[in-house]
């Protein structure tokens, strides 16, 4: 799918950036470019942090190969290569997480941060003519963004279409009902007027919103930037909504479904277009981040909704196998990590639960887009972990149990937490049998089934060592995410 979101002017100058690109990091260190991305409250800015925290502090990371072996000598933190991208403030998100104890703000734009490693090869062959150093370039980007990409092969009839299909559907209906009812009021070979095109924009942006909302957990949201909009806020490019009733022909000049037609097309050209081409097609590795927590709790039409987005998300990758001569003009991305995040908000004996729910909601997307040559795993993880485990007696039973500090004003069964106390919570278990989490008209019998207590904890207290000195970020499985993504460059 990604190449036909090109033209064969974009492949040139996609061909000249890399060239560019690739000419200029011959003088100096090897350096991979690594995309993190994820929809709203997946963790992004929180997985980056803990990542690069763990790095540089010496995290415990049995499984990343190279810090088991000892063979890294150090990580840092360096200038970034991109200087009109935004730094991704990884010192005050660390401040919040280990000495405020809060989760840092969402990501609401891209931005970057480089981080080196010194190491040694494991072979003497490496150790010969490899330079020791790994630059990795992280590239943090909403996973909104990302699900514009599918618009650049949409006419803005094919977009129409599409919006209206998925406000009809049941999990939808309501909240798009009020956008729906302004939508059928106006006749879109009317002249144009920009009074209507602001209410137009402004109701299609309102139930894109209550979408989002936790107990809604929907995923399908473009246009991104309508949620994102950034310096774009209030601009032609972003006040335009779809029509029904669409002429078939050519819209006539001065009419309403002109103005949406153009301004549609230029939010194609000025925004979708230039963050395909800066951002994705740069891309060596990727990870994206899934809440599949969220949409559970949510019910059986937001999961749906989830595999819905996923499948478009991972549609839009430039996936295959980089050579020496073609990675010279065109980077691939030969690594995709798609990791279900806030295990730790479960009992690790549901984890591989939550994992072959991932596997699942990814198997259509991995069907549908070509990926050969690149290589796709699926992991539950937590980048960092909320809570340890233990046990508490029923009665006669022993129920496994999550320990952490809930949220201040979350609630379980009538109790609400202050965000002080520290708390054992019975989560619920995961079905074995996972088709009917799927099941959009399994919901009734759903209702029947022990629900999953899921509450949102604060980032845990750290540990000191003997001289006083914070530890680093517990985690699940961060480990193995840095083997996958990273780990062959340090070998």
């Amino acid at each position: 799918m990604a190449t036909s979101l090109t033209t064969l002017t974009d492949e040139a100058r996609i061909a000249l950036d890399t060239f560019a690109g690739r000419a200029s990091s011959l003088f100096g260190s090897p350096s991979i470019r690594l995309g993190v991305t994820g929809l709203s409250r997946a963790g992004k800015t929180v997985f980056i942090s803990a990542l690069v925290h763990n790095l540089i502090h010496g995290g415990r990371l049995p499984l990343f190969e190279a810090r088991k072996s000892g063979r890294i000598a150090r990580a840092f933190l360096e200038e970034q290569p991109d200087d009109a991208v935004p730094r991704f403030q990884y010192e005050d998100h660390i401040e919040a997480l280990v000495d405020s104890r809060i989760w840092p703000e969402s990501t609401r734009a891209i931005s970057e941060l480089r981080l080196t490693i010194d190491f040694e090869s494991a072979s003497g062959w490496g150790r010969l003519f490899s330079s020791g150093r790994l630059s990795v370039d992280i590239v943090d980007y909403p996973g909104e963004w990302l699900l514009d990409l599918p618009l650049l092969g949409k006419s803005y009839a094919e977009f129409s279409a599409d919006a209206f299909e998925l406000a009809g559907l049941p999990v939808r209906a309501g909240l798009s009902a009020e956008w729906r009812k302004v939508a059928e009021t106006v006749d879109p070979n009317a002249d144009a007027d920009e009074m209507t095109a602001r209410r137009l924009a402004e109701s299609f942006t309102a139930y894109l919103l209550a979408c989002k909302l936790d107990e809604r957990a929907l995923s399908t949201l473009p246009p991104g930037r309508f949620l994102m909009p950034g310096d774009l806020d209030g601009s032609p490019a972003l006040t335009f909504a779809p029509l029904p009733r669409l002429s078939p022909n050519r819209p006539r000049q001065g009419s309403l479904q002109a103005m949406m037609e153009r301004r549609y097309e230029a939010y194609k050209t000025h925004v979708v277009k230039p963050f395909f081409r800066e951002h994705i097609t740069r891309l060596d590795r990727q990870i994206v981040l899934v809440d599949a927590m969220q949409a559970l709790n949510a019910g059986p039409g937001a999961v749906a909704d989830l595999e819905r987005a996923l499948t478009e998300i991972l549609a839009c990758f430039r996936p295959g196998k980089n050579a020496f001569l073609t990675d010279l003009f065109s980077r691939r991305i030969d690594r995709i990590l798609i990791a279900a995040t806030k295990a730790d908000h479960l009992h690790h004996e549901s984890h591989d639960r939550l994992q072959a729910i991932v596997r699942r909601l990814a198997d259509r997307a991995i069907q549908r887009a070509d990926f050969s040559g690149a290589s796709v795993e699926v992991l539950a993880m937590a980048a960092v972990r909320a809570t340890r485990e233990g046990t508490v007696r029923q009665g006669r039973e022993t129920l496994p149990v999550i320990i952490g500090t809930p949220l201040k004003g979350e609630t379980i069964s009538g109790e609400t937490f202050d965000g002080k106390t520290e708390t054992a919570i019975f989560p619920g278990d995961l079905p074995e049998k996972i088709d009917a989490i799927f099941d959009e008209g399994a919901e009734a019998a759903r209702q029947d089934e022990s629900p999953i207590r899921f509450v949102r904890f604060r980032p845990p207290k750290l540990e000191r060592d003997a001289d006083g000195l914070k530890l680093s970020l517990p985690h699940i499985r961060l480990d193995r995410a840095l083997q996958f993504l990273i780990g062959d460059h340090l070998a």
